[in-house]
């Protein structure tokens, strides 16, 4: 057997047994609490078994393609001095690896189903739409900022802090039915996509600089991609 299949299956197992807390709760409630056998057992087995299989493909893909391929890009642009480029691409890799996320098409698909149905917005489609690429360009801002952070050398701290202090802020100023929304969908917009790219590139790009550390600098990214997008919809609320 090749080194990787072995990898594979050895992926395979830890991912059966990820899930198995989470199966354990759902059949205890089934059986226990709500008292009634399990409907369809073989096609949720079935879909068990693909969410296994799927969720070691992913991961086995970031191992091996979108980790190294982060870290190495940054490292290339931080050792070509462009500070400009590097922001550029920093913008850009948030906005579209966010474009894709998954979780992100499900919470803007959940939120314009909401609003729509309590007359809030007149296009379903249009809304969800506006705020995937809201969303997806907040995040592009906010590693953007976090790249030019770990260039500059800055604290990671006062711009995390003040950020969540802020949104908190403008959520009490906007106070719409829309301002939950905003911490709901910053959250969304880093998940099992994007988050190995940013990582990737805010340790590559600590790495890269000389006096910076991987550890104290390279992290960091994940939360100020989290933190833009909340600030971005909460303030479109206050201005809209």
């Amino acid at each position: 057997m090749s080194s990787e299949l072995k990898n594979l299956m050895q992926g395979l197992s830890d991912a059966l047994r990820d899930l198995m807390p989470i199966v354990g709760i759902v059949v205890l409630f089934q059986f226990a609490i709500i008292g009634q056998p399990m409907p369809d057992i073989g096609a949720k087995l079935a879909g068990l078994a693909a969410i296994a299989l799927g969720l070691t493909l992913l991961l086995r893909g970031i191992g091996l393609v979108l980790l190294p391929l982060g870290e190495k890009m940054a490292f290339s642009l931080a050792a070509r001095g462009n500070l400009a480029l590097l922001l550029i691409f920093a913008f850009a890799l948030g906005f579209g690896s966010t474009a894709a996320e998954p979780a992100l098409f499900t919470i803007a698909a959940q939120a314009a189903q909401v609003a729509g149905a309590e007359g809030l917005i007149a296009d379903e489609a249009v809304f969800a739409a506006t705020l995937r690429y809201l969303v997806a360009g907040g995040v592009g801002a906010g590693i953007a900022l976090g790249a030019l952070r770990i260039a500059m050398g800055w604290p990671a701290m006062p711009f995390i802090l003040g950020g969540y202090g802020l949104a908190a802020v403008l959520a009490l100023l906007a106070d719409t039915p829309l301002s939950a929304l905003a911490f709901d969908a910053g959250t969304a917009a880093t998940s099992v996509l994007n988050i190995p790219l940013i990582l990737a590139l805010g340790i590559g790009l600590a790495a890269a600089i000389r006096g910076r550390s991987p550890l104290a600098d390279g992290f960091g990214l994940v939360a100020m991609a989290s933190l833009m997008p909340m600030l971005v919809i909460l303030a479109g609320e206050l201005v809209l």
